[in-house]
Order: C-alpha cells, then sequence, then structure tokens
C-alpha cells in the first residue's frame, strides 16, 4: 500500500546538496543505527518516541523523515510534524531502500561533534581562494548546513581551534588537509565516505586543479580559479565572499550533476539554417 505523502529514495537524491534541501530527520533506533551507523547527508538524529517535544522546531519547513523501512516510526514522526505546520514526507522504504539504491551515506568517524548551540565550528585561515571556500560549501551542503565557519590570521588557527574547541582545516599538520597530491577537498570527500558519489568526484576534480595550479585535470577548473578570485576581491569580508560564492559551487555541482554533456552554441542549428538559405 502506498505511503501517504512520501518521497522516493530516487525524488530525494535529485534534491540532495541544493540550496532548498529539505531537512532530513533520521529517527532510526538505536539498534537499527548501531547496523549501520551511516547517516544521509546533512541528516539529522532525532528521538522518534519524544517527538512532541522537538516537532515545532521545524514549523513550517519542508523535512523528510527515515526509519529504517519507511513505516511506523517516519509515518508517526511526519504526521505529527505536519500537525505542527512542517511539510514532512515519508522517505519511501526508509533508509534500506536508499542504501540499496547506492545513495550517498556519511561515515559518522571524523564528523565533529557539535558545539553548544547544535552546529560543527571549524576554523581556517583567513582569505580563502578555492578549497577554503569548497570545503565549507561541501560541510553546509552535506555534512552539516548549521555549521559555523571562523576565518583568522593562519598563526592563530590552531590556538583559536583549541580555545573556541573549533575544527581546524587546510593548514599544515592538521587532519583536514591537503594529503600527496590531494586537496582539502579530497580528503574530506574520502574521510566522510562521499568519495564514491558522482558528482562530487567529479567536482573534486575541478577543485584540485584550481587549487594545485593543475589546470590541466579539468577544462572547468580554469573557469573555477578566474571565478574564485574574482570572489575573493569583490568581498572584503570573508563571510561574504563565503555566502556569495556557495551558489557559484550549486551550480559546478548541478552541472557534474546533470549538464556534463549539454553543449551551447550560437546561432542553433535551426537559425545556422535560416542565415544560410538563398534569398
Amino acid at each position: 500500500m502506498p505511503v501517504p505523502e512520501s518521497i522516493t529514495a530516487n525524488q530525494l537524491m535529485r534534491r540532495l546538496g541544493l540550496p532548498d534541501a529539505p531537512v532530513i530527520i533520521d529517527v532510526r533506533t538505536d539498534d537499527d543505527f548501531a547496523l549501520d551507523p551511516r547517516k544521509l547527508p546533512a541528516s539529522i538524529r532525532r528521538d522518534a518516541l519524544s517527538v512532541a517535544s522537538w516537532a515545532s522546531d521545524f514549523a513550517g519547513c519542508d523535512v523528510v523523515v527515515v526509519c529504517q523501512k519507511g513505516l511506523k516510526l517516519s509515518q508517526g514522526v511526519a504526521a505529527w510534524l505536519r500537525h505542527v505546520g512542517a511539510r514532512a514526507e515519508v522517505l519511501d522504504g526508509g533508509f534500506l531502500a536508499w542504501a540499496t539504491l547506492g545513495g550517498a551515506l556519511v561515515r559518522p568517524d571524523h564528523v565533529p561533534a557539535p558545539g553548544p548551540n547544535g552546529a560543527t565550528v571549524w576554523v581556517t585561515r583567513a582569505r580563502p581562494k578555492i578549497d577554503r571556500i569548497a570545503c565549507p560549501w561541501l560541510i553546509r551542503r552535506f555534512i552539516d548546513p548549521k555549521a559555523v565557519f571562523l576565518f583568522v590570521g593562519a598563526s592563530e588557527v590552531q590556538a583559536v581551534a583549541d580555545r573556541f574547541h573549533a575544527t581546524p582545516f587546510d593548514i599544515d599538520a592538521v587532519f583536514w588537509s591537503h594529503r600527496g597530491d590531494r586537496c582539502t577537498f579530497d580528503v574530506m570527500l574520502q574521510e566522510f565516505g562521499l568519495a564514491s558519489f558522482a558528482p562530487l568526484a567529479s567536482l573534486a576534480v575541478i577543485v584540485r586543479g584550481a587549487d594545485t595550479a593543475r589546470l590541466d585535470l579539468a577544462p572547468q577548473s580554469a573557469g573555477l580559479l578566474a571565478a574564485s578570485l574574482g570572489f575573493s576581491r569583490l568581498h572584503r569580508s570573508d563571510l561574504a565572499q563565503l555566502d556569495a560564492a556557495m551558489s557559484l559551487y550549486d551550480a559546478f555541482y548541478m552541472w557534474c550533476r546533470d549538464a556534463v554533456a549539454e553543449t551551447h552554441d550560437w546561432p542553433g542549428t535551426a537559425a545556422s539554417s535560416r542565415l544560410s538559405a538563398p534569398g
């Protein structure tokens, strides 16, 4: 029997990583979660049976609720969320359907614990160009939509990390940094378990080429480099630059996902025929 107000794994996949992606709430039981602790990208865990205490946090939001099989827990939670004004759907078939489809899943091993405000906190060098924008984009779209990013002087990154319980990235001698010929964006994809997700794997090559002066890796790397340097000069504030450049990475992600085979020329074939036809 069809689940009322549900979304299929394929449909949810199309909304993954986009600015208007729904909030994904994982309500699997602890036992089910222990069987496979990976999570859907950007999802948050909540206890299904205490939904009355937290449902109002999502009033007015688009929400997809995920349990193990898309049955009683997710349907009950989604119904309660709709009661408080959320636009809530159930993932049809639940986590098992998503995993069977081969949907992107995030390994929790290295995801930092959230701070007191419920968000992960990251710190890196000021005046970002490529990797230090690409990594925040990845984190906000696929790991933690509420993540906080601190941009500070290069010499102070580790000290700020220690004192403000932040995770340092893209500096020397830390976990989240370049490894061999791979940039920090590559490392995050690998450690979060997202390296096999095709659109992100394609984007990683473009980012790597732009970030490591190897523009031969992908034709699009030169364009990303040029746009990134332009953004860094347009914005004095690093946070303003990050906000503005999020849409740039959204566009590259969508190109990697859907548009790599599309070409464009002017005039089009029909117009060329008209222009070349004898008068």
